[in-house]
């Protein structure tokens, strides 16, 4: 049986990896010359950053399935942090997180005292969460949407508080401010409002603690090279700058698609990109909606003549009003006045990344996706987020800068991601779980989709987890029943057939 699959990032990839392992011929159609998606590296010279993802979260779920995929551990290295990171107040006041719990126990006894027992009841309550909403959500698909109504579900709904949102769900925990910040902060990680995305997110910055916070040794990117040396080790067709333009169905099933002006037909079609940007390839047999794009990135990637050792990997810069940087992100959508700064700085402890004795150094704003502001006219606007790094946390920088590049929401909306939002759908309560697009987007009967904009939703090991559950539904219709499952033994999904 013969599959395809348009796109190739990280999704598609694992797919194509798991079909492979199940007897299908697979074919990967991507646009660029290049895998990966949002995975890459930006080079310049001896110099290579990321240029996407680069904190590694949930291990044990991205391993679990990369070996399930046929790759060892042995084909990539993960380095864990600890300290998991580092913040910085307006205020001068910092806070380093940590995976041990006696580290972190102190921290809070030294820079917030009488915070710890919030922080103790915080972590007991989530790991409870956390277990619910693992099995619940992130380990179970909604392709009938009715299945998802149950009396069990809601009931867990209620205990994950997924009618408050993460911010004002962690006054129940902490007292202070700033801390409320540190633990709601990580909704901007898939590009999400902390004070509007439901509760259930504020299990990210528990899980940093619970499984730590990991960096892939030459960058996350890295990924991208041990998937594709698998591909070709296993027999998979790839296709690069080859643009998918269209799909041709007779109402019941897609037939094939056009790639660059020539047909080919298929058995199964999985759809890669990024959803609603692709979901006009499947009218009319795709839900018409309307959908809300994550955050934008302003994103600053430089090589630097130096290493700063004294700093950590990964930094994050709070302004001043954290709720007005967000007001601008998400609702009157304007250049932020004194945004947030997430500074990534891996050459501390990966010297393969820059020459000897050379460093790269990545910073990322967010902002608001869209392509109402020219980013081109904001050179004084990237100034400043350089003389903050500068002032905060990076002494002499311009001094020290070999060469820069800038990427913006408009750079990220022509490259096909949804109204330039860099996390795909925003995890507004709306478009989570059974409300996000599930691996069955439409009504013609072998199409999938992985990405994401797909549920579970965003970050590397959930894209991961979406195509894997994804590729177990194709598995139950096309009625194979092996190699793959949703826990590592048989399983169906709760799809009614």
């Amino acid at each position: 049986m013969r599959a395809t699959i348009a796109g190739g990032g990280i999704g598609g990839l694992i797919t194509a990896l798991l079909m492979k392992k199940n007897g299908f011929n697979v074919t990967i159609f991507e646009k660029n010359d290049r895998l990966g998606g949002r995975l890459a590296y930006v080079k310049e010279g001896e110099y290579k950053i990321d240029e996407g993802p680069t904190i590694v979260l949930l291990p044990e779920m991205l391993q679990r399935i990369l070996r399930e995929a046929g790759i060892s551990d042995s084909e990539y290295e993960l380095v864990s942090l600890d300290p998991l990171y580092k913040l910085h107040f307006a205020d001068g006041t910092t806070y380093s997180k940590y995976s041990d719990y006696e580290k972190q126990m102190d921290e809070l006894k030294n820079h917030f005292p009488g915070e710890e027992k919030g922080f103790q009841r915080f972590m007991k309550d989530m790991d409870t969460r956390f277990r619910l909403g693992n099995d619940q959500f992130l380990e179970k698909t909604f392709v009938d949407r009715r299945s998802f109504w149950t009396q069990n579900n809601i009931r867990t709904l209620m205990k994950l508080k997924a009618y408050r949102n993460v911010h004002q769900s962690l006054k129940a925990y902490y007292t202070d401010e700033r801390l409320r910040q540190a633990y709601s902060l990580q909704t901007l990680y898939i590009g999400g409002n902390p004070f509007e995305s439901p509760a259930i997110y504020s299990l990210v910055s528990y899980s940093e603690h619970k499984h730590g916070v990991y960096y892939m040794r030459g960058g996350y990117a890295r990924l991208v090279e041990v998937l594709e040396e698998a591909l070709i080790r296993n027999g998979v067709e790839i296709r690069k700058n080859a643009l998918v333009q269209s799909v041709k169905s007779d109402g019941v099933k897609a037939q094939g698609l056009y790639v660059n002006g020539d047909y080919h037909e298929t058995d199964y079609l999985i759809m890669n990109g990024d959803f609603p940007s692709v979901t006009h390839m499947l009218e009319p047999y795709a839900p018409k909606r309307e959908y809300v794009p994550s955050s934008g990135c302003l994103l600053l990637y430089m090589g630097l003549d130096k290493v700063y050792n004294e700093a950590n990997v990964h930094q994050f810069f709070m302004g001043s009003d954290f709720q007005q940087h967000m007001h601008q992100i998400f609702v009157s959508k304007e250049v932020p006045s004194d945004p947030s700064i997430y500074a990534f700085h891996p050459s501390i402890i990966d010297s393969s990344l820059a020459p000897e004795g050379k460093s790269v150094l990545y910073a990322l704003i967010p902002v608001p996706s869209g392509s109402h502001i020219d980013w081109d006219q904001q050179n004084e606007f990237t100034d400043r987020i350089i003389e903050t790094l500068e002032r905060r946390g990076f002494p002499g920088l311009r001094d020290h800068i070999v060469w820069k590049k800038v990427k913006s929401p408009n750079d990220a909306k022509r490259e096909g991601l949804f109204e330039g939002g860099s996390f795909g759908l925003a995890p507004t309560l709306f478009q989570s779980g059974v409300f996000r697009p599930q691996v069955k987007p439409s009504k013609l009967e072998n199409v999938y989709a992985a990405g994401a904009s797909i549920h579970p939703g965003g970050g590397i090991p959930l894209v991961m987890q979406g195509a894997k559950m994804m590729v177990s539904v194709l598995m139950e219709d096309a009625n194979i029943h092996k190699g793959v499952s949703l826990s590592g033994k048989p399983e169906r999904s709760v799809r009614t057939m």
